[in-house]
């Protein structure tokens, strides 16, 4: 039962892989540290200090997000800004519901999109989705 861990240039983690880290030791009944041990830009210390105010994994996740970023859901980038054009996801959460429920919905009346209404849409995920779709089919 580890009770201490030492984590030197912490600015180089992300919020949550620090929080992940950090529960690693304090499993047992003794007190537990996590030492961040570094110096830091005032960036960095703006993120280090959501990470000792909290040690709930969501709230660090969203800040986390909020703050670098949420990459390319469909490509290899896990940082920066994202491929969404309309809706931010962590700001307009219940019109990604609804989004979502459509597109199921869709999709469960015509599954391949070869519908002639629903051609256009085939074609616009193809261009823009083709090869992250052949990574699905991948697994």
């Amino acid at each position: 039962n580890a009770t201490v861990m030492l984590i030197e240039h912490p600015e180089r983690f992300g919020l949550s892989q620090l929080h992940q880290l950090r529960g690693r030791v304090g499993r047992g009944a003794e007190a537990s540290y996590c030492i961040l041990l570094g110096g830091v830009g005032e960036d960095a210390a703006e993120r280090l200090k959501i990470f000792v105010d909290t040690d709930d994994g969501f709230e660090i996740a969203r800040a986390d997000l909020q703050l670098r970023g949420m990459g390319n859901l469909f490509g290899e980038e896990q940082s920066g800004a994202a491929t969404f054009r309309i809706a931010d996801p962590l700001r307009d959460e219940a019109l990604n519901v609804e989004a979502r429920l459509a597109a199921e919905r869709l999709l469960a009346r015509d599954p391949d999109l070869t519908a002639k209404e629903n051609i256009g849409i085939r074609h616009v995920l193809s261009a823009r989705y083709s090869r992250a779709l052949e990574l699905f089919r991948v697994g």
